[in-house]
């Protein structure tokens, strides 16, 4: 991706055991050879070269000069945090949004509250969508879903994990992830989910913390806002691919879904987190929360940008219910609330009622 995106750029693998070591043992020989716009694959591989990019950089403060990729971001960003800061821009790359693999227009998370007028995509069907997930390579080379997450789950998040974290035990850990799984859509009780992993409960917030940064999980924060109820102030939990957590719930079909006791957490998890990357790829820190009063009142996820604040219910059911709107004509009801409403269900008609606008999954995707 990064040689198709900067075409004009020079291309060299740290991966590459003669590249590597010339990076290693001759960094000043290595950055004369590439002093023009290069893209240096793996570059965790030679983390001291970082130094001396920042000497070149320093020098000469053309921007782009270099492209600095790696698939072990802790080692990555621990490096380029050290030696460039301040000298870089980063960009993390998420699994595909659904309109990304349709070829349809982007959702614009700025204009949730107006008409989607972008027509349907053509051939997704959405239990398929949830159990495959949205990693790129599963799409690219038609993989068998099942076989890609099980060898990324090892190749990545273990193998990150155990070097970066020091995991001893990686069937415990294994353990964690799974029970995290179970747990997305979920305001998260660290302790509860440390004592059934049988861990302790700083463990158990080292552990999240890697998988957060490594873009497996994210972590939705309540509202703060006080709207005279005493607010919960526990975040929520959620996988950024349903595939993943699929795959970690054990399901070996997408047929198996239906009727599945976390399909509405699973399809909670979807909705969540396509906002999470329509606002990534922006280039924007997702403003996501929930919110959720002491009665157990509850809105799924609230969006504020500037003033403007969109309530957002997700269901999972494809039939409109009454039951549905219950909870955003609660919200709307609470003093200083003046929030735009929406109801995000699995059907196929967008209408507005009540005063909530609804909209179809893909129609928030």
């Amino acid at each position: 991706m990064a040689k198709t995106a900067f075409s004009g750029y020079a291309y060299v693998s740290l991966e590459n055991l003669d590249n590597r070591e010339f990076a290693v043992r001759d960094p000043r020989g290595f950055l004369a050879r590439y002093a023009k716009r290069t893209i240096i694959d793996e570059a965790q591989r030679a983390p001291d070269l970082l130094s001396y990019i920042q000497t070149a950089v320093d020098e000469d403060s053309s921007p782009g000069r270099y492209i600095l990729t790696g698939s072990q971001q802790f080692n990555l960003l621990a490096g380029v945090s050290q030696s460039l800061a301040g000298r870089a821009a980063y960009l993390r790359l998420l699994p595909f949004s659904l309109s990304e693999l349709s070829g349809s227009k982007p959702l614009d998370p700025f204009a949730l509250s107006g008409p989607d007028r972008r027509p349907a995509p053509k051939k997704l069907d959405l239990d398929m969508i949830l159990f495959q997930g949205l990693y790129p390579r599963i799409h690219d080379r038609k993989l068998d879903a099942r076989d890609f997450l099980s060898s990324y789950l090892s190749a990545y998040v273990e193998r990150d994990v155990r070097e970066i974290m020091q995991v001893g035990d990686l069937l415990m850990f294994k353990r964690f992830v799974q029970l995290a799984a179970g747990r997305s859509g979920q305001i998260l009780n660290f302790s509860g989910l440390a004592a059934d992993c049988g861990i302790t409960h700083p463990t158990a917030r080292k552990w999240l913390s890697v998988l957060e940064a490594s873009s497996i999980v994210s972590l939705l924060q309540p509202y703060h806002r006080n709207f005279n109820k005493r607010i919960i102030k526990s975040p929520k939990l959620y996988f950024l691919d349903t595939g993943l957590m699929c795959h970690l719930l054990g399901l070996r079909k997408h047929d198996e879904l239906q009727g599945h006791p976390l399909y509405g957490s699973i399809f909670e998890t979807f909705i969540v987190s396509e906002l999470h990357k329509a606002f990534a790829h922006l280039g924007e820190r997702p403003p996501l929360y929930y919110w959720r009063d002491r009665t157990g009142h509850e809105v799924d996820l609230l969006v504020e940008q500037g003033r403007r604040l969109t309530a957002i219910e997700i269901k999972s059911g494809k039939t409109l219910s009454s039951d549905y709107f219950r909870a955003l004509n609660r919200f709307s009801t609470l003093k200083g609330v003046h929030a735009d409403l929406i109801l995000v269900f699995a059907g196929e008609d967008s209408a507005r009622r009540e005063g909530v606008r609804i909209r179809t999954w893909w129609q928030a995707s």
